[in-house]
This record gives structure tokens, sequence and C-alpha cells, in this order.
């Protein structure tokens, strides 16, 4: 018993198997997409094919019925012919009158023999081809009718003839109520059968023709219905790729046209918000922008606590700069630089909360949350650094002086989400590690990063940051001081990937 149930676990697992193998390779042989013209032909061409063959059916059967109908009215006509013009022979026994009568009868193609019994079933006068088995009453597998007549099919297998189908008729001839004898003409159902096949060729070839003109009919029609089908999957592949100024020109008063202007409308719609997106994320943050697009049914005062870093960056001097400077110089030099501050942001996934005046805030990890905001937001000010040192260096080689920013950098729990007022809101972050933040980058001075010693003892930064202790600074409702460190770069491998950012970034300012 054991054995047997063992051996039935590896057959139901090798059955599974080959049904999966089955499913699978249906699968790769069905194709991915067929156009919906190859569809509608292949349901035009099936209902022809079924309409056509049912048509068919019905008109041989028809046919073969009406020459059915035909050959039993000429046979039991001729049969009854013979018998009213044998009788007086029959009852005279003028067998030479019946072999007379019998070869007037003729014969064709179809009449194949006839002959005259007596009423004991003995051949008084045959000619042609009569059944050996003689003439009977009717039996339950004969055909017969109230007059006694009757028709019995049997086969013709004599040489030299071929093998046919024939029928013979056979009719009493009765004398006053009594039965004097029998007569019988046999007629060839080859005729019939002839008949019956050029109809079921005719036929067949009708279905084939309506077929092939079915098919071509259907294809020609379904390429043309679906032309704007067609269309349709065109602009939604550019609506898909961005295109959104794609638009399909065609008018129509049908179910399609309503379908093309809606989905016009549908374009309008996108390209309408992707230009208030793009306009939106040049007022915020793209990420912000971009989340609060998607949630406008959910967009309410309010936030939530996170853990994030931030980053003030402000220039050293600004207010003596700007009193010296004509405002459009002003403007310009702060666009360039706030320019590659946002550059550097985004490499270390930044978000530009905001810019006040000659400062510039980025959260970390915030909106979108980041495992390793803390290393990412002193690799941007390291970053800003280097890259403020180049874009000087570029200033004092054209005559203009070299601009400082100074840098505060500090994590830790924060208040984000949408302040302000019902009719008006930012997306920001407060809390007392921003508030240390901006403090920070007061107390270092031009080209400076200033960090907390807790950040900097931080796991995930002590081993990829370069520091020194600066100084212990006393904050507004803290009983003891902070100490802070000056960052002084970061490890050599995240250096020259820097370096290597900072490289490309300046190329294609030279490029624009």
């Amino acid at each position: 018993m054991e054995h047997s149930g063992q051996s039935k676990v590896p057959a139901r697992r090798g059955a599974w198997s080959l049904r999966k193998w089955l499913r699978r390779g249906s699968a790769r042989l069905m194709p991915r997409h067929v156009p919906i013209a190859y569809k509608l032909a292949i349901v035009i061409t099936l209902l022809i094919s079924t309409s056509m063959v049912l048509l068919g059916l019905v008109i041989v059967k028809n046919q073969t019925t009406l020459l059915t109908a035909q050959m039993d009215s000429f046979g039991a006509a001729v049969t009854h012919q013979l018998a009213e013009s044998s009788e007086e022979l029959v009852l005279s026994d003028d067998l030479l009158g019946l072999m007379v009568l019998i070869n007037n009868l003729g014969k064709t193609d179809e009449l194949l023999g006839a002959a005259v019994y007596s009423e004991t079933g003995v051949v008084l006068a045959s000619t042609g081809l009569i059944p050996a088995y003689g003439v009977e009453t009717p039996r339950q597998d004969q055909q017969g009718s109230a007059d006694g007549a009757y028709t019995q099919e049997w086969l013709v297998n004599r040489y030299p003839l071929e093998a046919q189908n024939v029928v013979s008729f056979v009719r009493p001839i009765e004398f006053q109520g009594l039965t004097a004898g029998y007569a019988l003409v046999t007629f060839s159902k080859a005729s019939l059968a002839q008949a019956v096949t050029d109809t079921i060729r005719a036929v067949v070839a009708a279905t084939v023709l309506m077929i092939l003109l079915g098919i071509v009919t259907a294809y020609f029609i379904g390429k043309r219905l679906t032309r704007p089908i067609h269309r349709l999957m065109r602009a939604s592949k550019a609506i898909d790729q961005g295109d959104y100024a794609f638009r399909i020109s065609e008018r129509r008063n049908d179910e399609i046209g309503y379908l093309i202007e809606a989905f016009n409308t549908m374009a309008d719609g996108l390209l309408e918000k992707t230009q208030v997106e793009n306009v939106f994320s040049r007022f915020v943050s793209p990420n912000v922008a971009r989340q609060i697009m998607e949630n406008l049914d959910h967009v309410r005062l309010g936030g939530e606590h996170v853990n994030g870093s931030v980053l003030f960056a402000d220039i050293v001097g600004f207010t003596s700069m700007s009193e010296k400077l004509p405002p459009q110089e002003i403007a310009d030099l702060l666009n360039e630089y706030f320019t590659h501050i946002a550059m550097a942001s985004r490499l270390y996934r930044g978000t530009i909360d905001k810019f006040m005046g000659d400062c510039a805030m980025i959260v970390f990890g915030i909106p979108e949350q980041d495992e390793d905001h803390k290393f990412n937001a002193i690799a941007c000010a390291v970053m800003i650094q280097r890259l403020i040192e180049r874009l000087n260096t570029t200033r004092q080689r054209d005559g203009k002086f070299p601009v400082h920013f100074r840098i505060g950098v500090n994590s830790g729990e924060m208040l984000a989400g949408n302040m302000g007022s019902h009719d008006r809101m930012q997306y920001t972050v407060v809390g007392d590690a921003v508030n240390l933040a901006a403090r920070l980058h007061n107390v270092a001075v031009g080209d400076q990063i200033a960090i907390t010693e807790f950040l900097y003892r931080d796991a995930d930064v002590h081993e990829r940051v370069n520091a020194r202790r600066h100084e212990l600074i006393k904050l507004r409702g803290k009983s003891e001081p902070v100490t802070t460190y000056i960052v002084e770069g970061v490890a050599s491998s995240y250096t020259r990937t820097m370096n290597a950012h900072i490289d490309k970034l300046l190329a294609q300012d030279v490029v624009a």
C-alpha cells in the first residue's frame, strides 16, 4: 500500500508539469497583439462560413427531396401505366403481347428494366435489370402505399456494369379487386446522385467564393474602421512619451468621434497640468510640487514629525555688497550662485525649501525619505563650498570680487508640512533642529561649514567626514552649551566623485 501511494505522487506531479508546459507553450504561440482588422475578418469569415454551410445543407436537402419526389412521381406514373396496359394481357395469358408491351417502354439511362409478374410471382415478361428476389407484398422496410404499390432500393453489381444504386417501382395488376399480377419498373439513381453531387459542388464553390470575398471585404472594412483607432493608439503613445501637444484633427459624428473629442480634451488637461507643474516647480521644490499636484484634494494645513537634516547657506557681507553694486548685478550674482547650489542639492537628494534674500535653506530626507540624509546634507555643504571656490577663481580671473558663503548643517526631529493660512500656505520645516541649523551658519565664518558634535559623532557621519572641534555656543532656552565642529571635507572616495560632479556642472555652464 505504501509503495502504491508513493508511485501516485510522481504521476500527479508529472501530469501537473505536463499541463503547465502545455499552458506555457500555448501562451508562447499566441501573439501578444492581434489587430482588430484581423479579428473582424475572422469573425465575418466564420459568420459567412457558418451561414453558407447551413444554407448549403438546406439547399442540398431540398434538392434531394425534390429530385426524389420527381423520380417517385415519374416511376409511379410509368408503373401505373404498365399495370393498366398489361391487365388484359395478363388475364388472357398473352405472353407475346406482354413482351411487345414491355419492349415498347424503351430503354433510357434512367430506365434500366421492366417486368410483369403473375400473381404467384412468376416472371411473365421482362427486359433489362429486374430484382433477383422477384416481387412480394410490401415488407416493413419497404415504402408502400394504400393501393399496394411500393418501392425497393437495391444495388446492382454485375459485370460489366458498374456498381450503382437502383430503385424498383412495383404495382399490383388488379381486376375487380383481385390481384392478377404485378408490374415492375427499375430506374437508376445515378442521375439523382449526380444532381445532388452537382448541387453540393455548386454550394461548396459558392461557399468558398463567399468566404474569400468575405475575408477580403472584412479585412478592408476592418482596416477602414480601425484607422481612427490606430490614430488613437499613436496619440496614446505620444502622450505616454510626454508629447502632450499631440492632437487628433479628424472629426467624426459617431462613437469614435466622441472618443477622439474626449482624448483631445484629456490631452488639453494633461498639457495644462504639466505646464502648471513646470511653472509651479520653479517656485517650490519639484518634489513638493509633484506631491501637491498628485494630491490636490488633500492639500491642507498641518504637518507631521519627521527625522531629517537642514542646511543654511548665506553670503558673508551681503549687505555691504548690495550697497556697492547695482540691483541688476546683485540679482544676476544671486541667480548664478543659487543655480549652482540647487544643482548640488539635487545631486545629494536635497530639496530647496526656500531662498531668503541671500540665504538658501535646503532640507534632506523631506519630503522624500532618505536613510542617509545626515551624510548627504554634509556632503552637499562640502560640494557647495568646493563649487564656490571654483566659481570665485573664475570671478577673480575676470576682475570681479569673490563671494564667500558660510554654511550650517544640523539633523534631528522636526515638523514638516504646510504652514501658513488656508488662503496662503507654504511647505516647510520648523523645530529646534531647524533653529539650531540657522544658529550654526551664523557661528561659521566665510568658507566654513559648522555642525554639532552630536551630528559629527553619528555612526553614519563620523567615518566619512573630516572635521575639527570649533567652539561652544549657548542657545536661548538651553541650559547646556552646544559643541560645534568645522567640516574640512569628506573621505577621499567621496571627494573624487564630488570633483567629477563639479567638473561636469562647470562644463555645462561653459557650453551654455
